[in-house]
């Protein structure tokens, strides 16, 4: 929310001296953030000038422009005129008009200095009011200033910046959304008076009390809505108020104009604009309606399967029935209720009877249309929030004065204000409890006033009130919100820090201590950890290299995307840190090693109903749809591209290659003190002949590691050889146990080195394994340190050198027994995969 601070002034006391930072700071007591300071966006000297000569010269390119000299005073340093080049026409010798001189810089970056053009240097610049930053004063060209103040005020060289107005200062405030109401100019001032101290009287008081009630003769409303939201009607209150005989030719104030500008709206028309002005000022959304066009009655429903309106900002939107619209004769939709006007009943260049709602629509269900049809409008900013509940015909009334005033329109008699009783919330309160959460003994007095001072009314005494908060706080419905706001009022700085101690017993859980060490364990290794969006889109699968078949293809669709590329639920890890990199590389980074763990999708969704919001539908359908949420595990994938150990004066670099990446493999199952089984692979999105797939000891599967294929590479958009592997996490982790320590033997160990003949499709994983069985427990390592093939092996063969080394715990081992061993471990490993000993 842009807060003009000039405005501001205009609903609290501010004192003269006070800055837009003095402000800020006293908004930030009370909970508003700051997110900016606004001022003119406009540096170096902008003075009065006065036009002594004006001579026109047509140029060869068809344009007129002029050669003028104009006299800013002393504000050059020389006081001899100026000469500027200006090539509009709408003013003459004798103006007074606005010069900026060399070395000032314009709003856009626009920096100005003395510079040849048309023959002639021009030394500074006699400005438009676009060219300031302020809004079209229709002249069509250059500000006049005697047509904005007397003349005899002005001389050449004055300061033209607060003349301008471009001295003000804009405040930039955070509005949470429980705080809806600081979404206006009055509600911004209360919370400075509450914060300061300082004067202030609600506007709206006087403007309710001037608005008249409704009659009969009331142009013609009905509200219809038989489908409400969770019981609750999505309209309970339509106030129409009717002005004739406008005048199409006026035109939006200055003043107005200005502050719609510095509130980050743009000026439109005058009607258009004193509905904005109004919801600006008091934060009740107006909308307002050719009264031509509109046949009558208003009627507000919900809208019909298939119905379609084509919204102000032209495009046609097909609705639901959820949707709450407005209606000409409960037919022709008018516009979407709280959110966005149709084109039809929409205000032209020729309107001279307007039609103006001012309504209370259900916050849920404005929130609801407005994200089913990606449609966030100012109005349904406020109204998704909640706007006062008693707002409409005070905010109709200010609406129907401005036209008149401004318009000079003729506001009608007849008056229409549907309302239905909304029962007020009455909260009971004992205000010790207040001190109790908080923290801070807050005496009762303290507590009644500040309740009293937000908007309360408050009825009983003792150790129990009953509070009715005001009907702009829709956000207060329970005990703990009041304490929060006498928290609040009261200043939280007022709150003490106390470090609550950890109570025993507590701390991580096996699974988030899991995520920590998998997460140290990469950084120790140089990877650097990296968060993405679990979204992706169709077209990766493809790029992946995923078999039709693949279980990674079947995932779920988002009814709401945050990009219509990325619709789908991610079913791997992996393709998310690939992006990351490639991101990376494509700015500079040439080596790049990354990591990420985070859930994906592990299975099919089932099947539950579904329940409003806010309505608990009871223990056995809470099963239901727990029952339907599909299995997500959490999964850890990581990346390397480039090279893994950097060149230097030491020697050359070496590039990052798929042992790298099954290194990690490893690393990870000796952190976890999980016994794996890594085997050859040929899985996507890996190259065939480097992907190495790992397993526990029981055959579970827990992943893959190594090189990516050459066409996933270019797929993706990256180059080289990346290598990179993903595992689940859940599954690493519900493996490990904590690792018992075993005495170390003091007798030697022996070694004894094998090499086994195997058909080349046979993996070493499972010579290795074979090994294992038939060694014994004496066994203490296995190595495989050679492999081998050529043409002493004949083709389809290959060899597998291992280096065995045994240990017996309380004796030294005869060669005879390690021979035994070594023996029993090639039989079983002949048996297992057919392995001879090569002689």
């Amino acid at each position: 929310m842009r807060v003009p601070v000039d405005w501001l002034r205009e609903y609290v006391e501010i004192p003269k001296q006070a800055r837009g930072a003095d402000i800020a700071a006293a908004l930030v007591k009370v909970g508003l953030e700051e997110e900016g300071l606004h001022g003119a966006d406009l540096t170096g000297p902008l003075v009065v000038g006065r036009v002594l000569t004006q001579q026109l010269e047509p140029q060869k390119n068809g344009k007129t422009i002029g050669w003028c000299t104009v006299d800013v005073g002393d504000a050059n340093g020389t006081g001899e005129p100026q000469g500027i080049v200006c090539g509009a026409h709408n003013f003459q010798e004798g103006d007074l008009v606005v010069v900026a001189l060399p070395g000032s810089v314009l709003p856009g970056g626009f920096a100005i200095s003395a510079r040849k053009t048309y023959g002639h240097v021009s030394a500074g610049m006699i400005c438009a009011a676009d060219e300031l930053g302020l809004p079209d004063d229709g002249s069509g060209g250059i500000i006049r200033l005697a047509d904005r103040l007397p003349a005899h005020e002005l001389a050449p060289g004055d300061d033209a910046v607060p003349l301008l107005g471009l001295d003000r200062e804009t405040v930039e405030i955070n509005v949470t959304p429980d705080r809806g109401y600081c979404f206006s100019m009055r509600g911004v001032a209360r919370e400075y008076a509450h914060s300061t101290g300082a004067s202030f009287v609600d506007p709206v008081v006087a403007l309710r009390d001037r608005a008249p009630a409704g009659n009969d003769a009331g142009f013609p409303v009905e509200l219809r809505d038989e489908a409400p939201m969770r019981g609750r009607a999505g309209c309970t209150r339509f106030v129409a108020r009717i002005v004739r005989d406008l005048d199409p030719a006026a035109t939006t104030p200055d003043w107005m104009a200005t502050r719609l500008t510095e509130a980050g709206m743009r000026p439109i028309s005058l009607p258009v604009d004193i509905t904005n002005y109004v919801m600006l000022a008091l934060g009740q959304p107006l909308h307002a309606y050719d009264l031509d066009t509109v046949t009558g009655p208003i009627v507000v429903r919900r809208a019909r399967a298939g119905e379609t309106l084509t919204t102000l900002d032209d495009v046609r939107r097909t609705l639901y029935p959820q949707d709450l619209l407005i209606t000409d004769g409960g037919e022709r939709p008018l516009g979407l209720a709280g959110v966005m006007g149709g084109q039809d009943g929409e205000l032209g260049e020729g309107t001279t009877a307007v039609l103006v709602e001012a309504a209370r629509f259900d916050p849920v269900t404005i929130a609801r249309s407005a994200r089913r049809h990606r449609l966030t409008t100012e109005a349904s900013r406020r109204f998704e929030r909640g706007v006062d509940t008693d707002l409409a015909a005070a905010a109709a009334q200010l609406a129907v004065e401005l036209l008149v005033e401004l318009a000079g329109g003729r506001a009608d008699a007849a008056v229409t204000d549907l309302a239905e009783p909304l029962e007020p919330v009455v909260i009971d309160l004992d205000p010790a409890a207040i001190g109790r959460l908080v923290g801070v003994d807050y005496a009762v007095d303290r507590v009644t006033a500040i309740l009293d001072e937000i908007g309360c009314s408050i009825d009983g005494s003792g150790d129990l009130f009953a509070v009715t908060p005001p009907t702009w706080r829709p956000d207060l419905t329970t005990w703990p919100d009041l304490a929060e706001e006498v928290a609040r009022i009261d200043g939280y700085d007022r709150i003490p820090s106390v470090l609550p101690a950890a109570p025993g017993g507590r701390g991580l859980t096996t699974e988030q201590e899991g995520r920590r060490l998998a997460a140290n364990l990469l950084a120790g290794r140089g990877f650097s950890q990296v968060w993405s969006a679990p979204f992706v889109g169709e077209a990766l699968f493809d790029q992946l290299g995923y078999p039709a078949d693949d279980p990674r293809r079947s995932t779920l669709r988002i009814a709401n995307p945050l990009s219509d590329e990325a619709p789908l639920l991610r079913t791997s890890v992996l393709p998310s840190v690939l992006e990351v990199a490639r991101r990376n590389v494509s700015r500079g980074t040439k080596d790049v090693a990354l990591f990420e763990h985070g859930l994906v999708l592990g299975g099919p969704a089932g099947v539950a109903p579904t329940y409003d919001v806010g309505v608990y539908p009871g223990a056995e359908a809470v099963e239901q749809i727990a029952a339907a949420v599909p299995a997500q595990p959490r999964h850890l994938a990581w990346a390397m591209v480039g090279e893994a150990e950097p060149a230097g004066w030491w020697g050359p670099g070496r590039a990052a290659d798929w042992a790298d990446a099954v290194g990690v493999v490893h690393a990870l199952a000796e952190a976890f003190a999980v016994e794996i089984r890594v085997s050859t692979g040929a899985e996507a999105p890996f190259h065939p002949g480097r992907c190495a797939r790992v397993e526990l000891a029981d055959g579970t599967y827990l992943g893959s590691a190594g090189e990516l294929h050459p066409k996933v590479v270019s797929a993706l958009g990256l180059s080289g050889r990346p290598v990179g592997g993903e595992l689940d996490l859940d599954r690493l982790i519900a493996a490990s146990t904590s690792p018992q320590a075993s005495g170390l033997s003091n007798y030697p160990s022996a070694q004894s080195d094998v090499a086994l003949v195997v058909d080349a499709a046979v993996r070493a994983a499972d010579v290795e394994a074979a090994l294992r069985r038939g060694a014994g427990d004496l066994l203490e390592s296995v190595t495989l340190f050679d492999v081998y093939e050529g043409d002493q092996l004949g083709e389809g063969s290959r060899s597998l050198a291992y280096r065995l080394v045994f240990r017996a715990p309380e004796r030294t081992l005869r060669t005879e027994e390690v021979n035994d061993l070594r023996d029993a471990a090639v039989a079983a490993a002949g048996t297992a995969t057919g392995a001879t000993q090569r002689i």
